[in-house]
C-alpha cells in the first residue's frame, strides 16, 4: 500500500502536494518550445494573470488562471498513447472536481496555429 502525499489545503487555495514545488520550478526553467511560445508571446502579456507549471492536487498543470479557474495544457507526443489518454482523462475529472475548466492544445496546435490557440483562450477570457 502506497502512502498518500500530504496535501496542503486552505480556504483560498487549491490543494497541492508540496513535494511538487521543486519539480514545478524545474519545469518552468525547461519549458517546451510550444509552452515557451504560448507563455512569452501571449499568456505573459495578458492583463489577467496566468501562472506557469502550477501544482494542483498531485499534478503540475502547464498554465493556470485562478480568476477564470482555467487550466491550459499543452500536450506533446507522450500524451497520445492509450495509457496517457486514460491518465489525462482521469486527471481532467479530478481537476474539474475542483471547479476548474481544462482546455488542451497539442504542441502542433501552438506551433502551427498560434493565432487559433490564442483566439480559443481569448474566447474563454471574454
Amino acid at each position: 500500500m502506497t502512502k498518500q502525499p500530504k496535501f496542503i489545503k486552505t480556504a483560498y487555495h487549491l490543494p497541492y502536494n508540496p513535494k511538487l514545488i521543486e519539480k514545478a520550478k524545474e519545469l518552468r526553467k525547461n519549458m517546451t518550445p510550444a509552452e515557451k511560445k504560448l507563455w512569452n508571446n501571449y499568456l505573459k502579456t495578458l492583463k489577467i494573470r496566468f501562472l506557469r507549471q502550477k501544482p494542483i492536487d498531485n499534478f503540475i498543470v502547464d498554465f493556470y488562471c485562478a480568476k477564470l479557474k482555467l487550466v491550459t495544457e499543452i500536450d506533446g507526443e507522450t500524451h497520445f498513447t492509450d495509457e496517457a489518454k486514460i491518465y489525462d482523462s482521469q486527471r481532467k475529472l479530478i481537476l474539474q472536481g475542483y471547479g476548474l475548466q481544462v482546455i488542451r492544445f497539442t504542441n502542433e496546435d501552438v506551433l502551427n496555429n498560434f493565432e487559433g490557440v490564442c483566439e480559443s483562450i481569448e474566447n474563454l477570457i471574454n
